[in-house]
């Protein structure tokens, strides 16, 4: 007889504290909302520094926005890569892909990635233009599948939004074990969009994704993670994207950053490389790193996380220097003229 699965955590971080208290130990304040885009409804979330001391509001000196990886959402352990950038002293945004966490969309489905990209972009720019961060750098982050979602999203914003791209582990070539079979999708095409949300396509083992077993089962442990097998549309479409993005590196000219593991089983790091190779970027910057997984913040040990999340710091502080105006300035979340929905009144 199999023993009973455990009941997951309230939090990433436990059942204790409540969230206020854990932000405010963090030193962020934190806020989440609904974003209604054109392409549907998606949960985001913010984070601004704040004095662990007083809780008041520090000076900000730029913004980044982030996007996760597929089957994770940005309520569990992603957030913490957001805070990290908080207390560095960046204003965090992030939001949940359709189809993934608390977003509209079916479960693991990503059919449209023009849709899934843009609902994010929709509220990344509207959070870029807002006049209380106009005039400060912006960034964005992603990781995985999400390094493919903020390309694109590059990729579809108009010219000089964003001040540079930071990648890890981006998913531009997939490994050969990893890649779903061209026999099967063409069998399921001949069903005329029948089979396109079908759980139908084989599990793929998750092999060197993540290191440390104590993050793993924090991961595991998400209410929220899709644990399903792989949708046909899903991975129809990400096969077909990873060969438009790579058509498109060369329309890369953004200053950006973009790391990867060199034992990574999930993405190939010749995706990365690739980009390095192709982009027109004058100010572009590739890191691998030996021996390490594909979850380069969430699932290392702690000195390796560490290790990556300071050469990202060193990295867009340097940027903020170069491209930057040398401003700084306190900003109350409160004070962006967003439009959101309380969680709390729409569920």
């Amino acid at each position: 007889m199999s023993s009973p699965v455990p009941s997951s955590p309230r939090f990433f971080w436990g059942d204790q504290p409540e969230e206020a208290e854990f932000y405010a130990s963090q030193g962020v304040k934190h806020q989440h909302s609904f974003y209604q885009s054109p392409y549907g409804r998606i949960f985001t979330q913010s984070f601004h520094p704040i004095d662990r001391e007083t809780g008041e509001d520090i000076p900000i000196k730029g913004v980044v926005c982030l996007t996760h990886g597929y089957g994770s959402d940005t309520g569990w352990l992603f957030q913490t890569t957001a805070i990290s950038y908080a207390t560095w002293g960046y204003a965090a945004y992030c939001a949940d892909l359709l189809g993934h966490g608390r977003s509209d969309g079916l479960p693991g489905y990503v059919g449209d990635f023009e849709a899934v990209a843009g609902a994010s972009l929709s509220f990344f720019l509207s959070v870029r233009k807002d006049p209380v961060y106009a005039d400060l750098p912006a960034f964005l982050f992603g990781e995985s599948m999400g390094g493919a979602a903020t390309t694109m999203m590059y990729l579809r914003s108009p010219p000089d939004t964003w001040t540079g791209v930071i990648l890890s582990a981006p998913l531009f070539i997939m490994p050969e074990d990893m890649k779903p079979s061209k026999w099967r999708l063409f069998m399921f095409g001949l069903l005329f969009g029948i089979a396109e949300t079908w759980q139908a396509m084989d599990k793929k083992v998750i092999r060197n994704s993540i290191r440390d077993p104590e993050q793993l089962r924090i991961m595991l442990a998400n209410p929220r993670r899709y644990t399903g097998t792989f949708r046909v549309g899903t991975m129809r479409e990400l096969a077909r994207v990873c060969e438009y993005l790579q058509e498109s590196f060369t329309n890369v000219t953004v200053p950006f950053l973009v790391v990867h593991g060199t034992t990574d089983g999930m993405t190939a790091p010749e995706g990365s490389k690739m980009l390095y190779e192709k982009a027109q970027s004058k100010d572009k910057s590739l890191i691998l790193y030996e021996g390490f997984y594909h979850s380069l913040i969430q699932g290392e040990s702690k000195e390796n996380s560490k290790r990556v999340l300071g050469d990202m710091r060193e990295w867009i502080d340097e940027r903020v220097k170069r491209y930057g105006c040398g401003i700084t300035k306190i900003v109350k979340a409160n004070e962006v003229g967003v439009p959101t929905v309380s969680v709390s009144d729409k569920q």
